[in-house]
């Protein structure tokens, strides 16, 4: 007899006029509040540590790039993909003989990989290489458009997207995923070599 009492109690005040809605429109509103705490917010200046985590969803004046926008604009031909992904640092005290291979890189094929380029401060011989890798990419216009990207929950390109529109390029694009996401969507790599450094 309770229960059948409970379930009529319950029934009647989820029939009352907008309770359901008023309750899941709470609800909703909770969960959104609860995921916009939870989601890394843009910095105001460059990211300089803990470089793999989450990224923000947006970049201030640049724009954001799904893989199907990436893909859309590389078989356009429409823009210059720069990859910023860091070469792995070769081993301190190796062994003396010891031949040092770099890991293989491939990335979105007819980008230019301009590694180390992404932290969150730059030395002046890296911002030099940096700002000359991008004028090379960018044939020397200011306003071609730029795709920059490394992989996915990576601040290095999110850094680099925001130093490109730092030194005043106005179409910069930035696609998170990076080559992850490109993988993903079974698009085609290739192998890549780093644009040379002028101590190389």
């Amino acid at each position: 007899m309770r229960r059948q009492l409970a379930a009529a109690l319950v029934a009647a005040v989820l029939a009352a006029p907008g309770f359901a809605q008023q309750h899941f429109a709470q609800q909703h509103v909770a969960q959104q509040s609860l995921a916009q705490q939870q989601e890394p917010f843009e910095p105001e200046g460059y990211r300089a540590d803990n470089y793999r985590a989450p990224v923000p969803a947006t970049l201030e004046r640049a724009r954001v790039l799904s893989t199907s926008e990436a893909e859309a604009i590389w078989r356009a031909k429409s823009g210059a993909f720069v990859d910023v992904l860091p070469r792995p640092p070769k081993p301190k005290n190796l062994p003396a003989g010891t031949v040092w291979r770099d890991a293989p890189r491939k990335n979105i094929p007819d980008s230019i990989w301009l590694p180390d380029t992404g932290y969150g401060t730059l030395p002046p011989a890296m911002d030099d290489y940096f700002q000359r890798g991008l004028a090379r990419a960018s044939r020397g216009d200011k306003a071609a458009l730029l795709v920059i990207y490394c992989l996915a929950d990576c601040w290095m390109s999110w850094n680099a997207a925001k130093r490109a529109l730092a030194y005043g390029y106005s179409n910069v694009a930035w696609y998170p995923d990076g080559t992850d996401g490109w993988e993903r969507a079974k698009l085609p790599t290739d192998e890549a070599q780093p644009e040379p450094r002028p101590e190389q």
